[in-house]
């Protein structure tokens, strides 16, 4: 059997955007896909293979462990092994720089198979989501697909405060919040712009939210089949913070503090129905779809798409990683964190080391600081686990 070659290139969503295959990554994204190279290893299967820029990191990933035990069964590799690939996410770049490094087509998508999937991760795929579920009490979520400025001051004027969404856009980026109070001509100049590359534009009510999580699912063949959950969080730009580690049964109880268990598992059925209906066999892999718990005058109610993920996503790697290495009753949280100086995430990394040593319980890990990715004087970006 061919090894696959796992990938974590976190320009994904910005490269399928521009769908170019010249596109060229912002510098600080550029530093993340190196600084978070080896965190594939820890969702791959067994005996995998993992793309790094250097075979240093997974030398020091090795020596930085404290638990040698843990060490994912993975093999390493800083060349363009000729075999299949499973990207953090596939676009136009990505398929160009794996061609001019002379990977045979047939472990690739085809140019075809490209736009298909674009077509596909477009947020107005959400619109048909949601347009497939029935009336239900504890439901809330309303989008529409605009084309013209024209249409999105009316929606605006009749809904009062929104959300305006590119169809495709980085996760946290091209979102505009807005109101008919703070119509401004950048606003405008950015919707023109939005509308001139992309041709629509998405209309969203603001929502009271109270809890942002997913569900996560697995596509193969044209079925779809529920995963478990991911409970995240985000600050106030959207963009994505950290998951809570918690097992699924855990994550659920939260959940139904605030939306009856019935809600839930007819929300699950319907988007494996629906998503196996709008993806087809054209899609295989991970897919998340975020939601929304929300507060409204008569309680709270879910909100059962706001965004689907159709690649890999932090949701999922969390989810895993609780799964394989974390102690069942264990909880904390999987943080990707961002340090600007050099030698600020070498020192976090010591300081955590030493006020949250790490413990195993039943060999796996039961409490305190775990690093999942190498650090060294030019880290900015670390990924790792804090368990309480």
């Amino acid at each position: 059997m061919i090894k696959e070659i796992y990938l974590f290139n976190p320009e994904n969503d910005m490269a399928l955007a521009n769908f170019t295959p010249h596109y060229k990554a912002p510098t600080e994204i550029i530093q993340m896909s190196k600084d978070l190279s080896v965190l594939p290893a820890w969702y791959a299967p067994q005996g995998s293979m993992i793309k790094l820029d250097s075979l240093s990191q997974a030398d020091l990933l090795k020596e930085q462990c404290p638990f040698p035990e843990l060490i994912p069964q993975v093999e390493w590799s800083d060349s363009w092994d000729n075999v299949p690939y499973r990207p953090w996410g596939w676009n136009p770049s990505l398929l160009h720089a794996l061609q001019m490094a002379g990977i045979s087509s047939q472990y690739l998508l085809s140019n075809e198979q490209m736009e298909k999937l674009r077509f596909l991760s477009g947020r107005q795929r959400c619109v048909e989501v949601l347009e497939s579920f029935p009336s239900m009490n504890h439901l809330c979520g309303q989008a529409t697909i605009c084309n013209s400025i024209t249409q999105v001051k009316e929606l605006v004027s009749s809904i009062g405060e929104c959300i305006l969404k590119a169809p495709w856009s980085g996760s946290g980026r091209g979102l505009v919040r807005i109101s008919p109070t703070n119509w401004t001509p950048s606003v405008e100049g950015w919707l023109a712009r939005t509308l001139r590359v992309q041709k629509e534009i998405m209309v969203e009510p603001l929502y009271n939210k109270e809890k942002d999580f997913a569900m996560e699912f697995y596509a193969e063949g044209g079925n779809i089949h529920f995963v478990g959950y991911s409970l995240f969080e985000t600050d106030s730009h959207g963009n994505y913070k950290t998951n809570i580690l918690l097992s699924d049964a855990k994550i659920e109880e939260v959940l139904l503090r605030y939306i009856p268990s019935p809600v839930l598992q007819d929300t699950c059925l319907i988007l494996e129905k629906k998503l196996s209906e709008i993806l087809g066999k054209d899609y295989q892999g991970y897919l998340g779809v975020d939601m929304m718990i929300c507060q409204s005058p008569d309680g709270y109610s879910l909100h059962p798409c706001v965004e689907i993920n159709l690649r890999m996503n932090m949701g999922i790697v969390s989810h895993i990683i609780f799964e394989r290495y974390i102690q069942p009753q264990a909880h904390g949280k999987y943080l990707i964190e961002y340090y600007p100086s050099n030698g600020a995430a070498l020192e976090m990394h010591h300081y955590l080391q030493i006020t949250h040593p790490a413990h195993l319980h039943n060999k796996k890990l039961a409490k305190g600081y775990f690093s999942l990715t190498p650090v060294l004087q030019d880290t900015h970006y670390h990924a790792f686990l804090l368990l309480d």
